[in-house]
């Protein structure tokens, strides 16, 4: 009941108090609009590390292609955004079949195929010139609609849509922790051999939380094309889409839902916020330091922390 209020009162904040706040601030809301972006993907990346039991270093490919789907059936096609967001979501869950071979590999096997993959998409970007604009890029970007007077186009509406995919993302992440698939995915990274002995098939759950991961990740690559109406092989594919997003999701706490979120937020803000400011080149360094730190101290990440001194204090009072 109290974790019900705590989310209820977060999420009230997210909504009302934000924009309240910082709504006048374009500056700041651009840095939070990025450190979601980068949370919905860290999201998605604990999800398939946490449910499916994989390491990926591969999650630019659903980025990339998730972004190149929607930039061009909304182009090119006369899609409606809206309707191409999802489309991005799927058209990196056509991406992650082509990747259902690696399933079968194992730790760093598979990590490093996935990462294979991220790079053949970037070069078909690159040499499908007639359709992706090559090295280029695509210069025409269909942005956000204005609808009922809200230009979602702004910093406000993008923050709002943003918000909202990763909120419903979280509602999908718990619906399939709760589920039958989750205790499933939970019993086999104690002992796959023994849940396929009792007729669980676990290449098939693996599949599914491949294809739920790069379906998250898709649309928040299709979201962000839109929203920075910019899109070009080397930013689409590029790398950082793989490390922010770790980092993130390791310092907040990988194996909670919404730690990934509030990594992503607390590392990236403070490091713009603050760390920047004080060290203008090489400020990545204290945060790194940082996460050294909190891997030494607080294994778990950021989130199960603040949740244990919290019950903690709550028992003493």
């Amino acid at each position: 009941m109290k974790n019900g209020k705590i989310m209820l009162a977060a999420i009230l904040v997210a909504y009302i108090g934000v924009p309240l706040i910082l709504g006048g601030n374009n500056y700041v809301m651009s840095l939070v609009i990025a450190a979601l972006v980068i949370g919905g993907v860290a999201m998605a990346w604990a999800l398939l590390g946490n449910l499916g039991g994989m390491v990926s270093f591969g999650h630019s490919a659903f980025f990339g292609v998730g972004a190149y789907v929607s930039a061009i059936v909304t182009a090119q096609a006369g899609v409606p955004v809206a309707v191409g967001l999802l489309l991005g979501g799927v058209g990196a869950v056509v991406a992650s079949i082509a990747m259902l071979p690696v399933l079968r590999l194992r730790g760093p096997y598979f990590a490093l195929a996935i990462l294979a993959y991220a790079h053949i998409f970037k070069i078909i970007a690159v040499e499908w010139s007639s359709v992706t604009g090559g090295s280029g890029g695509l210069s025409t970007i269909s942005p956000f609609p204005i609808v009922f007077g809200v230009d979602f186009a702004g910093k406000m509406g993008s923050y709002l849509i943003i918000l909202t995919i990763i909120l419903v993302f979280a509602l999908c992440y718990q619906a399939i922790r709760s589920s039958y698939y989750g205790i499933a995915l939970k019993a086999m990274h104690d002992s796959e051999d023994a849940t396929r002995v009792v007729g669980v098939n676990s290449t098939l759950l693996k599949a599914m939380m491949l294809f739920v991961s790069a379906f998250m990740t898709g649309m928040v690559g299709a979201f962000n094309v839109h929203y920075i109406s910019f899109l070009e092989p080397d930013y689409a594919f590029n790398g950082v889409w793989v490390t922010l997003p770790i980092i993130a999701a390791i310092f907040g706490g990988y194996r909670t839902i919404m730690g990934p979120l509030m990594g992503a937020l607390t590392v990236y803000l403070v490091d713009q916020l603050v760390f920047k400011n004080l060290i203008p080149s090489g400020h990545q360094l204290i945060l790194g330091g940082i996460l050294v730190a909190m891997i030494i101290f607080s294994p778990r990440g950021l989130l199960p922390l603040l949740l244990k001194t919290f019950r903690r204090k709550h028992a003493a009072a």
